[in-house]
């Protein structure tokens, strides 16, 4: 099986003089839980290269066992410094995209058409697509066969407007998830914050947070292990 994980390039807070990027955790749990299973992974970023770690998903309270893992990981380090560029990657050489959050992906690729015309060649191959945490916010654009955007009338999570509250960053960032989510017609739903919650709808899977990102993984392996 072979797997693309998508990564923001966009490293700057909004305004705000602080740095953002992706999400250790939310790359690193899935990474591994794939990888230990066997699954070949491919990495890609719009720019390309090293993609930015947003620091506040290195302070001490934010660690896991994924996490200091990634942290030992020379090879995972060297692979990361050598992402792919989006434009360099195409859905019918992987069986399925996975995109992890962090808030950089609600500046770049949010308005990507080449993610967003990406994920839509997956979705339309029917090969899966997931996200955890504001990667959901990728698909803003993103539309079906139809034309419809590919979140409309299905069930899907993503980082909660009361989430986003309590970071302090409702009015930094671009866009809120979970009212972009309801505004393109998805069926949105949330556990409480910062608990785990993932859904699977067809091919799309999405979990709202950082918690999430292991079931998101989960969901996605299985799929992939039935269809197989």
């Amino acid at each position: 099986m072979k797997i693309l994980i998508v990564l923001t390039s966009h490293d700057k807070l909004g305004d705000t003089g602080h740095k953002t990027g992706f999400w250790i955790e939310e790359f690193a749990t899935p990474y591994y839980h794939l990888l230990d299973q066997g699954v070949e992974i491919t990495l890609a970023s719009p720019a390309g290269g090293q993609p930015p770690i947003d620091p506040t998903s290195d302070k001490p309270e934010n660690q896991t066992e994924s996490t200091k893992r990634f942290k030992e990981d020379k090879e995972l380090q060297e692979k990361l410094s050598k992402t792919l560029s989006l434009s360099e990657v195409s859905a019918k050489d992987f069986d399925a995209v996975f995109y992890p959050g962090g808030h950089g992906p609600l500046w770049d690729l949010a308005e990507s058409k080449v993610s967003t015309q990406l994920i839509e060649d997956f979705y339309q191959s029917g090969k899966p697509v997931s996200f955890v945490c504001h990667a959901p916010g990728a698909l803003k654009h993103a539309k079906d066969a139809n034309g419809e955007y590919l979140v409309k009338g299905k069930k899907v999570t993503g980082f909660t407007n009361s989430e986003e509250a309590l970071a302090g960053l409702t009015d930094v960032v671009p866009f809120l998830v979970e009212d972009m989510l309801k505004e393109n017609g998805a069926e949105y739903s949330k556990a409480g914050d910062f608990q785990e919650y993932a859904l699977e709808d067809g091919l799309l899977i999405t979990g709202q947070n950082p918690a999430s990102s292991e079931k998101v993984a989960e969901l996605l392996l299985k799929q992939l292990i039935n269809k197989a």
